[in-house]
């Protein structure tokens, strides 16, 4: 009785004395959004070991080695936020999970070596699901080359929780930031953008058409890689690579997953520059093209906006102009230029400029 009287005591006087220090309204999670939220509860955070040399801010965070740079990046996949298990392969899952952590290593310009996993799941998912799962995550291992060395399971009450924790190798003289953009730089994308926000809402349509009858099958004739760019996108591993082979190392980079008008602000304010691309020059592939114009949407703003494309967006000096023009998997989309033009897009067929917003997912 006297432990149960002290532990009360003791939650009344934390939780009492706490609310008096702040007599302010509480504000809304909605009021600060996903990167406003992050700035605002790691302000204060200071790196205090020599060995610390990135932290809070960017895709991954670095660690000093001896001889490398240790690069270290977490992404927690939730259901109802990040994925829908109404159309969602299982196996998908667990092949995505991974890959988009690896997507963040290799926009640091390193090569993952490692992953953990941690799996919270309700009582409604089997034995059998979870092998799925894993059976996914371990393909997505021998594929990029990681080994799974340990993590966490535990119970949920809301839904399925992925979190993995990817970690990753780079030489000191070749880590890549999004800080380290210049003017006149030139703004470079790999493959094609806005397939997957395409794929997205086919598979919604079809989600609203099977719960009002579930009797009628879901037609997804012809939408093969749109799908694919949603339930099962690669990171581009094969970029690092092109980028060791031709001597590149880009002066700043970060991965499309919020969209590439979000991610290009993001490198615009980590590299107190602006950005001017050009809407003519946005990759789109052409079964995109045809699914946006299917539901009345506009292609161009799937991409600037849509996300979860985990192409590699970067910066390299004007020099390598040659080297990325004939590289058919890169497209050169615009060029870095001082901080007081601002974030903008030249329209198609016109001079004028459309200043550029982060409209893109917010988790």
């Amino acid at each position: 009785e006297f432990l149960r009287l002290l532990n009360a005591s003791i939650i009344y006087k934390f939780y009492f004395c706490t609310m008096s220090e702040n007599t302010n309204e509480p504000t809304p999670l909605t009021d600060l959004g996903e990167f406003g939220l992050i700035e605002r509860l790691t302000k204060n955070i200071e790196l205090k070991n020599a060995t610390s040399k990135l932290g809070v801010g960017d895709d991954a965070a670095l660690i000093k080695n001896e001889k490398a740079m240790t690069v270290v990046s977490t992404d927690m996949l939730v259901e109802g936020v990040h994925f829908d298990l109404l159309y969602v392969p299982l196996k998908h899952l667990g092949y995505k999970a991974v890959v988009v952590n690896l997507s963040d290593i290799y926009s640091m310009n390193a090569v993952p070596t490692q992953i953990t996993v941690s799996i919270a799941v309700s009582n409604r998912m089997s034995v059998e699901a979870l092998e799925d799962i894993y059976e996914g995550i371990g393909l997505a291992c021998e594929l990029y080359g990681v080994d799974l060395i340990g993590g966490d399971t535990t119970s949920s009450l809301s839904g399925t929780i992925i979190s993995i924790t990817a970690i990753g190798q780079v030489d000191e003289d070749k880590v890549v930031t999004r800080s380290g953009a210049k003017e006149t730089d030139l703004i470079c994308v790999s493959g094609d953008l806005g397939a997957a926000f395409a794929g997205l809402q086919i598979l919604e349509r079809e989600k609203a058409v099977y719960k009002d009858n579930a009797s009628i099958q879901p037609d997804l004739s012809g939408k093969d890689y749109i799908l694919e760019r949603q339930l099962k996108p690669e990171a581009r591993k094969d970029l690092v690579e092109y980028f060791a082979k031709e001597g590149i190392v880009p002066t700043a980079m970060i991965d499309i997953s919020d969209g590439l008008s979000s991610e290009l602000i993001h490198l615009a304010k980590s590299s107190n520059v602006g950005v001017q691309i050009y809407e003519n020059k946005i990759p789109l592939d052409a079964q995109t093209i045809n699914t946006c114009e299917e539901l009345n949407l506009n292609p161009v703003m799937a991409a600037l906006n849509g996300g979860e494309d985990y192409e590699l967006l970067f910066t390299v000096p004007i020099e390598h102009f040659e080297k990325i023009k004939r590289e058919p998997l890169l497209t050169i989309i615009g060029h870095v230029t001082d901080k007081g033009s601002g974030n903008n897009m030249v329209a198609n067929g016109t001079e004028s400029l459309i200043e550029l917003k982060a409209q893109g997912w917010q988790h």
